[in-house]
């Protein structure tokens, strides 16, 4: 009998999902590797901060790297600030170059353009950069995953035609998951019927934010740092699963056994997903530097003469009592940058 396909995480939070995130990437390459898992994505939260550190350590386990982003997106539209809270999650994973060029396309425009609260992209910038995408519909705070708690299954099917619209049949899927939440056991019957009456696949993923199941204490605190509250405070965020880690496919085939192939699917999806990044060799900007200078003595000159066109707000400052430091304090500041910056080579 042939062994079973291998499982993958595809929905994963490195510590590049600031303060919410605990799986260093090395860290993570390691217990990938010693699960035997020939794969695994990076979906931090709204960006894509850790793209370059996560490719290249996976390469270096033999891994195959799948970059992602689990995006926020807004029903009101991106650039519409009526609602800070208005945003909900979907995960995007990149299957080729064309994907890799999209997805940096919306996480720059989620920054640039629809940042409130939340860096957030809508479905028209969606449909204008899904080419090369692939979407899974994400956790409890997706728009299906809610309109299902809210019992609102035909908008929520309707939402799920959209996505599969704006992706293609082929790149949308509907994402399980299971950590022992009451959420969880209220909406899984629901995204089975709908897999059932649209024919749309189902793919099971764990909201993997720490490593090991012991690290859920630890990712507790994080929580506390990120809200400012402590342990003691019984108001303070807290997760009412230990569950959010790095699961095993035995332990993923005990929570969703009877749908097996949602686990298979993970390990189609990754096959799938083939960015290639290469490395720059010179990824610094060229300048025309007049002569005689050197770019390490134009920088100097330029950076000095800046401060010098400042220098007269400083004084008036420093008259007024107003400079938080004495000006001699800003030349030595000024000296150990420049020296800092000309060694970046």
């Amino acid at each position: 009998m042939s062994a079973p396909p291998p499982f993958v995480h595809l929905h994963c939070h490195t510590d590049y999902s600031l303060l919410d995130g605990a799986c260093e990437t090395k860290r993570l390459m390691q217990t990938v590797a010693e699960l035997g898992m020939p794969a695994v994505a990076m979906t931090d939260h709204g960006n894509m901060f850790g793209a370059v550190e996560f490719y290249n350590a996976a390469k270096e386990q033999g891994i195959n790297p799948i970059i992602g982003c689990e995006a926020y997106t807004t029903p009101l539209g991106q650039k519409d600030r009526s609602n800070a809270r208005a945003y909900n999650h979907l995960v995007l994973l990149c299957q080729d170059q064309d994907g890799y060029r999209n997805l940096i396309k919306l996480v720059s425009s989620g920054y640039l353009d629809g940042f409130y609260n939340k860096p957030r992209i809508d479905k028209d910038l969606l449909a204008r950069h899904s080419k090369g995408i692939i979407a899974l519909s994400a956790c409890l705070k997706g728009d299906i995953a809610e309109h299902l708690m809210e019992d609102k299954y035909a908008e929520a099917k309707r939402l799920a035609y959209e996505y599969q619209d704006i992706f293609g049949k082929e790149n949308f899927f509907l994402e399980l998951q299971n950590h022992g939440l009451d959420q969880d056991k209220k909406i899984l019957p629901m995204l089975y019927r709908m897999s059932r009456e649209t024919g749309m696949p189902l793919v099971a993923t764990n909201d993997a934010h720490y490593l090991k199941r012991d690290d859920a204490r630890a990712h507790e605190i994080m929580l506390c740092i990120q809200t400012g509250k402590t342990m003691s405070d019984p108001s303070r965020m807290k997760w009412d699963s230990p569950d959010f880690y790095l699961k095993s496919r035995d332990e993923m085939l005990q929570i969703f056994g009877e749908v097996e192939e949602a686990l298979d699917r993970t390990w189609d999806i990754a096959q799938r997903c083939q960015v290639k990044l290469e490395k720059v060799a010179d990824p610094f900007p060229r300048f025309d530097i007049p002569q005689p200078h050197s770019i390490d003595s134009y920088f100097e000159f330029v950076a000095r003469e800046g401060f010098e066109r400042r220098r007269p707000r400083l004084d008036a400052m420093a008259k007024a009592g107003k400079l938080r430091q004495p000006i001699e304090l800003y030349y030595e500041r000024l000296d150990r940058e420049i020296k800092m910056i000309q060694q970046m080579k």
